[in-house]
């Protein structure tokens, strides 16, 4: 998920856990720890891009990294705040946790964790929640800005933080269930047209989960709709893009190559972008794909010009937004 989330995610679990031996210091130490696991970040400054691709998300989202630093952490925590009655299997608890729930939300998003590495390079993704959703974050982001304005003694304060968590949990169960209806209807168009259905997934377009974006393997290429759990139509408009695996012969880094076939899953096309090639990842979706169906790919890597990768996927996710974009995707969750 996107930073603030996090922030907000840790300062109400916080809260929860120690808000009422350390006070307002716990919605600190609980933001803080709930953002450790992306100081990945630092590793985009000395690798390549196809190599940050694959570092971030990796070993510091696994549950080694958080089972090693947590124990690390907790024995720090204890020795400095002894005198408020926190001890170590409390503070262990607490960073456990906070880091398990780090890895267990950015598994809900398309990017992918390591959650086993080192042990294995597969990558985890449920494809729940987009990366930056304000309706998970609605609840402890309220819940956590109440927190910093009520006093240390304020009755509701457990109470107010709770509410938030379970708010923002509720949400994804609301999510989750929207999936499941999706995915549904998927499988039904995937019967009904012959797609495999070993090699297809589903995730949420920007900042919802009520629009979908759907990519199925079909021959030499990919078939991409787009279905609102609000449509009445009982067919998905599908749009057919070939792999063209034929051009990756055109490309002399085959190192850097490898990596962003492993990264994306297979998922990928190959195309030129003003005369460029470039490699597309599917899973992160299309700029204003809802809109128009043959819209350029978020996740584009320039193959030839590999320097010009910097926030490979960042530059895709809201490019050419403005408020007509804005107002075709309310128009287009509302259903057709």
């Amino acid at each position: 998920m996107d930073s603030i989330t996090h922030l907000a995610l840790g300062a109400t679990l916080g809260e929860v856990m120690i808000g009422r031996r350390i006070g307002k210091k716990a919605l600190v130490v609980g933001a803080a720890a709930q953002s450790l696991p992306d100081v990945d970040f630092l590793a985009a400054f000395w690798l390549s891009p196809s190599e940050n691709l694959i570092a971030h998300r990796g070993f510091t989202h696994s549950f080694l990294f958080a089972g090693i630093v947590s124990l690390l952490l907790a024995l720090l925590a204890d020795r400095w705040h002894r005198r408020q009655s926190v001890f170590f299997g409390t503070w262990w608890m607490f960073f456990a946790l906070q880091l398990s729930v780090h890895l267990l939300i950015d598994g809900c998003n398309a990017y992918g964790v390591g959650w086993l590495e080192p042990f294995t390079l597969q990558r985890v993704s449920f494809n729940l929640l987009f990366v930056a959703d304000p309706f998970f974050f609605l609840g402890v982001g309220a819940a956590s800005v109440l927190l910093v304005f009520f006093k240390s003694d304020h009755p509701y304060r457990f109470r107010l933080a709770l509410i938030g968590l379970l708010v923002s949990l509720a949400y994804l169960l609301y999510a989750f269930t929207n999936k499941l209806r999706i995915e549904k209807i998927v499988a039904r168009e995937i019967a009904r047209n012959g797609y495999l259905a070993d090699q297809h997934f589903t995730t949420p377009t920007p900042l919802n989960s009520w629009l979908w974006y759907a990519v199925v393997k079909d021959g030499e290429g990919f078939r991409i709709g787009y279905r609102s759990v609000f449509d009445q139509a009982p067919e998905i408009d599908w749009t057919y893009f070939p792999k063209n695996d034929s051009l990756l012969a055109l490309v002399d880094d085959h190192e850097a190559l490898q990596r962003l076939k492993r990264f994306s899953q297979g998922y990928y096309t190959i195309s030129f972008q003003n005369d460029t090639l470039t490699f597309n990842d599917l899973r992160f979706g299309q700029i204003t794909g809802w809109h128009n169906p043959r819209a350029p790919f978020v996740f584009h890597y320039y193959l030839q010009h590999p320097d010009d990768n910097n926030l490979v996927i960042q530059r895709g996710r809201f490019a050419n937004w403005n408020s007509e974009t804005t107002a075709s995707l309310w128009s287009r969750i509302k259903g057709n």
